[in-house]
């Protein structure tokens, strides 16, 4: 637990400006939603569902820059 609180603290700032970034992001696409469907409930829902969503296509999109940058690297190294 010890590392968890060391590491918390080590990045206390961004962690700060991470959150506060995901509840401004939450709050506009929660105001667009309810403008286009006029409905707080699907809002809402939306509003909270991409983001999951666009972590997860994140995630994927990472994993598949690391492979291209394996490939690249492993055909720019000579044989011996």
């Amino acid at each position: 637990m010890t590392g968890i609180s060391a590491l918390l603290r080590r990045h206390r700032h961004t962690l700060l400006k991470t959150l506060s970034y995901y509840c401004l992001h939450i709050t506009v696409a929660i105001a667009v939603a309810y403008v286009v469907t006029g409905n707080w409930w699907v809002a809402m829902t939306l509003s909270l569902l991409e983001p999951t969503v666009q972590m997860l296509f994140f995630f994927l999109h990472e994993k598949l820059w690391d492979r291209k940058n394996k490939e690249h690297v492993a055909q720019a190294t000579p044989l011996n």
